[in-house]
């Protein structure tokens, strides 16, 4: 039960809040169970997440309390509290089963910097009068993002990709069900419009429309990682079909029908149907991976040659290689060769790659990622590394 809590000095502040986060802890550490990590790690991580972090890793300017805004992130609130927002589990002395359930914040809320014991830690409260008083909040609230708690990132660069772009592990279109016909014999079909279909068809209403698989393939070994197809729209599944004997006694094919309900791109006969899965999107906290994590940058969604801040990157890690969604990673820009002009013998060298970017993983599929480019210097290109911050 909250109740009114007087004016008190900070350090007083600070022991309350310190014992409130404590409860919290330890309700919520009794119930995590099956850590995708090994049992080493796992105590390393409750043990620093207990801690929070040195002083020596606040930003310069960070406040002592900071109101939450609607539009706010977590990547942009842990970005003004540290030098370096990853470590925004710590801070908030998250164990990490809060990391992939982490503590919801609210517009309206007052986020408190507790620097007791030479270490920082985040604590939130609201305030309740004009005389200052504040309410605690020991509860992790653990709810989806409908209710008004603030995302990781800015939802919106990511939200269509939570359904429009996937990554089939095979070429799972080639045999999908697949539009062979069109209302009136038009050549596309654009939103409102009959599209025919056959194929085995998922006993359920909702489905993608795809176009053209790629093989998506490692920078490094070519290796077909996985297939990317263009999506075109989403359809509804309106009537099955059938095969019955026609007038003339022989038997007739009967595709079923379809009614298109979006269109990115204008459908049409070839183009393949996937079912509509649920919305996956889960409001992980902004983190560093566990251990040593490394690969590249395999492509641009869109088909583009190069991306900058905000656009989506395909990497080629993903779960079985211990990428998550929350995951923070570095960008590198890979140095050129050249001739050294100054040394009579002209070796060829290489310059060192330089960090200049920073990425936040969305959605993993088995073997490969997309990724957000949350910040960066120069444009980033298939082949650019990546590795833990």
């Amino acid at each position: 039960m909250m109740r009114r809590q007087p004016i008190v000095s900070p350090a007083r502040r600070a022991a309350a809040l310190t014992t409130a986060i404590g409860a919290m802890l330890l309700a919520t550490s009794a119930s995590a169970v099956n850590y995708p990590v090994t049992p080493q790690q796992r105590g390393t991580a409750q043990q620093v997440a207990q801690a929070g972090v040195p002083l020596s890793e606040l930003a310069a300017n960070a406040p002592d309390s900071y109101t939450v805004k609607r539009g706010d992130t977590l990547w942009a609130i842990s970005s003004l509290f540290l030098k370096s927002p990853w470590r925004w589990p710590e801070l908030w002395g998250m164990n990490l089963e809060q990391i992939r359930n982490p503590h919801l914040i609210y517009p309206g809320q007052i986020l408190y910097l507790d620097k007791t014991g030479g270490r920082a830690r985040l604590r939130v409260g609201q305030a309740i009068g004009p005389d200052g008083s504040v309410k605690l909040s020991p509860r992790v609230r653990s709810s989806g993002l409908g209710d008004g708690a603030i995302p990781s990132i800015p939802f919106h660069l990511i939200e269509p990709f939570l359904t429009e772009a996937v990554i089939f592990p095979a070429n799972e279109l080639e045999t999908a069900p697949r539009i062979v016909g069109t209302q009136e014999g038009r050549v596309v079909l654009a939103k409102g419009e009959r599209a025919y279909v056959r194929g085995e068809i998922a006993p359920q209403r909702e489905f993608r429309i795809f176009r053209e698989p790629k093989a998506l393939r490692d920078p490094s070994t070519k290796e077909v990682l996985g297939y990317e197809a263009t999506y075109v729209g989403a359809a509804e599944y309106v009537r099955p079909g059938e095969t019955r004997n026609g007038a003339d006694g022989k038997p007739e094919i009967v595709p079923a029908t379809f009614t298109v309900t979006a269109a990115k791109l204008e459908a049409g006969v070839g183009d393949r149907l996937a079912p509509m899965p649920a919305r996956e999107f889960s409001n992980y906290a902004p983190h560093a991976p566990q251990g040593a994590v490394g690969g590249q940058i395999v492509s641009i969604y869109g088909d583009g040659l190069t991306a900058g801040q905000n656009q989506i990157v395909a990497l080629n890690k993903g779960s079985a290689d211990g990428l998550e969604r929350g995951h923070v990673l570095a960008l590198w820009s890979t140095g050129e060769q050249m001739i050294d002009k100054t040394d009579p013998s002209r070796p060829t060298i290489k310059l060192p790659d330089e960090r200049h970017g920073m990425l936040f993983v969305f959605r993993v599929f088995d073997r490969m990622s997309y990724a957000l480019i949350l910040s960066v210097q120069n444009p980033v290109k298939p082949g650019d590394r990546f590795t833990q911050p």
